[in-house]
């Protein structure tokens, strides 16, 4: 077999007989593919080279719960969010429509501190762990976690509401279904001078693999950007670097994407410069992001196109909304909870 290039974690092999994966985390691994026969090969193979055990169907890795149905695969953390709630005494709170109320302006050195650091921390992490199967909560998990060194009240109240919201579905996850088709698509957006402390701009992004959801980020962005456009220019700049290495990790294990993907974006301006070969003095300083992003729309890698403020999937994922954008864009996102009653 032979390790990936684009994600070290990843072995695989392509025969006539189809393609065979192996995903390996310190001593935990996931066998999986197309290639039955392989499988059981590498399966006899490593069990006579260590001592292993064979747990069957996927059902359980690292703290994901997997299940399948007629909708799809479904991909949660219900018993991580349980057990997160039980530890922090949260299990008999009052559930809330949002993970951050609109608006919400934290920065450091905001109030009373709060009296266990440590214990902050320890809940950051945790909820960052979270994310792995709740983009919903990619952005104010970000946001907390600016604060680890000295947290206030403030700032623990910030956490309190995250929990409140996985209060209330603490089993959604992710469903992965078959949609017939092989297109990548990504929905890139900013907030423009959002952070009050340095007026930081914060980028988010999702990328959709056959109209499911396979990869998303919630980030400030390291530099001030001077105008909306050049804070949309950026983040679409971090979205083009992901969507392609999503399609060269995929190209690389055999499986076959319909290129060019699809970057959509709110920003008039940012698609505007995009496509406009001439530099000038606005664009001057951010010229090395514009040749990047031309060059892979050039290699018919990328295409660009404009979607709607209303229908921007991104916006989760730079700014705190309310209860029914927050639930509109995870139906969007391919967020259900299985577990809720019918």
């Amino acid at each position: 077999m032979k390790k990936s290039n684009c994600d070290h974690t990843v072995f695989y092999k392509k025969s006539d007989d189809g393609i065979l994966l192996l995903v390996v985390y310190v001593d935990d691994i996931v066998i999986t593919g197309s290639d039955i026969t392989g499988i059981s090969t590498l399966k006899s193979f490593l069990h006579t080279q260590f001592q292993t055990k064979d747990l069957g169907q996927l059902k359980y890795f690292l703290g994901v719960e997997v299940t399948r149905s007629k909708k799809g695969i479904f991909l949660s953390q219900r018993k991580y969010t349980l057990d997160l709630l039980a530890e922090t005494g949260k299990l008999g709170s009052k559930p809330c429509s949002m993970p951050m109320v609109p608006n919400t302006q934290l920065v450091k050195e905001d109030g009373e501190l709060f009296e266990d650091p440590e214990k902050y921390r320890r809940l950051v992490g945790k909820l960052n762990y979270l994310t792995v199967t709740r983009p919903d909560i990619a952005y104010s998990v970000s946001i907390v976690s600016q604060f680890m060194s000295s947290p206030t009240v403030r700032h623990w109240a910030a956490l309190e509401q995250i929990l409140c919201y996985l209060k209330g579905s603490p089993g959604r996850g992710l469903v992965y279904k078959n949609n017939e088709h092989t297109n990548i698509e990504c929905f890139t957006d900013a907030d423009w001078a959002g952070s009050k402390a340095d007026r930081r701009s914060t980028t988010g992004y999702c990328v959709f693999v056959g109209g499911n959801l396979i990869s998303w980020k919630s980030k400030k962005q390291n530099v001030v950007s001077r105008s909306s456009a050049e804070a949309e220019y950026r983040a679409m700049a971090q979205s083009v670097c992901e969507v392609v290495w999503v399609h060269q990790l995929l190209s690389e294990v055999g499986f076959q994407t319909t290129l060019p993907a699809k970057l959509w974006c709110d920003n008039q301006a940012a698609l505007h410069i995009s496509s406009n070969p001439v530099f000038h003095e606005r664009t001057k300083h951010i010229e090395i992001d514009c040749h990047f992003v031309r060059e892979k729309i050039q290699q018919k890698l990328i295409s660009t196109g404009h979607v709607r403020t209303g229908d921007q999937l991104g916006d989760i994922f730079t700014k705190a909304l309310n209860g029914a954008r927050v639930e509109y864009i995870c139906n969007k996102l391919g967020m259900i909870n299985i577990y809720a009653p019918t």
